[in-house]
């Protein structure tokens, strides 16, 4: 999956920013006028690019966390049952997925040894259904278990079952023990959720599935389970 990209002007805007709240600090006063510096920030960059992945991932943060801050509820609340990991979690993490995605599949086991390793950690599961129509229909039914307390088998059963259709579906929920009634009545407040956890990934850039939600990093991208607890580390350590 491709990373966001933050346009150079936004992290020139960022340096001369800092530069800024110096000089207004008494740190260091300004020796030229506004051309002049950021001539002498574009040289620096110039000489030194091994500093721009660092600067540009600093400002991605620093402006997913304002998105994060404002919608905290809507991200980091699980839907019912829809979490797994801690009751009483030191950290919340989340994955926004699509059952027909491949990747998120392959992610199960890192998933399950994450959270064996780190009993601390919560990680909420948020639908995200881009890929195709009957992503849609898993994600409603999903749903549906979750407010019935059946996410995990439910979740379990979909993925174990092969490639996503209506009868997959139907088996699932069967094996989970959805009721099939409820389920129906329920799709209008599913479809709310959907398109409230579509709304929060564009405000976040999301590009693909998986995409994670970690401190207030977020990358869209299938995670090694090392990848995923260096994650952790630093969103405890900055958190």
């Amino acid at each position: 999956m491709s990373r966001l990209t933050i346009p150079l002007t936004a992290l020139l805007g960022a340096v001369l920013g800092a530069g800024a709240m110096l000089w207004g600090s008494g740190h260091f006063a300004p020796t030229g006028d506004q051309a002049r510096i950021e001539q002498v920030v574009h040289d620096y960059l110039l000489a030194h690019p091994e500093v721009l992945p660092d600067a540009m991932d600093a400002l991605r943060d620093k402006q997913h966390a304002k998105t994060i801050a404002d919608n905290r509820a809507a991200i980091l609340d699980p839907f019912g049952s829809a979490w797994a990991g801690s009751a009483h979690p030191d950290l919340t993490i989340v994955e926004y997925y699509d059952y027909n995605c491949g990747y998120c599949r392959a992610s199960l086991p890192a998933i399950a040894q994450l959270l064996a390793s780190d009993p601390k950690l919560r990680i909420v599961f948020r639908e995200f259904p881009v890929l195709a129509d009957s992503s849609a229909s898993a994600a409603r039914m999903s749903l549906a278990a979750a407010d019935q307390g059946k996410f995990k088998p439910f979740h379990d059963s979909l993925y174990a079952g092969g490639p996503v259709t209506d009868q997959s579906i139907a088996a699932a929920a069967k094996i989970a023990g959805v009721d099939p009634a409820k389920a129906a009545a329920f799709a209008p407040k599913a479809d709310a959720e959907i398109a409230a956890n579509m709304g929060i990934a564009r405000q976040l850039g999301l590009t693909g599935t998986p995409s994670w939600v970690i401190g207030n990093h977020v990358v869209s991208s299938a995670l090694p389970l090392e990848d995923l607890q260096k994650l952790v580390a630093q969103a405890r350590t900055k958190g």
